[in-house]
């Protein structure tokens, strides 16, 4: 993901298969932290527990339930990276337990 453009891929063996497609982060008091992590766990149907908000097709990869899944490119994330539903539909299937994630 690139936080400067706003955008996010998936790679497949270093091939894009998705991408890129426009992503919403968190703002500066809540930021979207950079840097190199691991997809830990994934829910097609999480809500979350901390806002009492639904989080389509979540893919956790870093500590404090940051993670992809679909929500409004318009408004900003409590530090989740935000996509389109279908987007997130493909990275919720593209993306494995173990996958690298990138956010530069």
């Amino acid at each position: 993901m690139s936080l400067a453009q706003r955008l996010a891929w998936l790679l497949r063996d270093g091939h894009v298969v998705r991408g890129p497609v426009p992503a919403g982060f968190g703002p500066p008091d809540q930021a979207t932290p950079p840097g190199s992590f691991h997809v830990v766990w994934k829910d097609r149907e999480h809500r979350s527990s901390d806002y009492g908000t639904d989080m389509p097709n979540s893919v956790f990869f870093a500590a404090g339930g940051i993670a992809f899944h679909a929500g409004p490119l318009d408004a900003p994330s409590h530090g989740c990276v935000h996509l389109t539903a279908a987007d997130s539909a493909a990275f919720f299937d593209g993306l494995n337990v173990g996958d690298a994630v990138e956010v530069r």
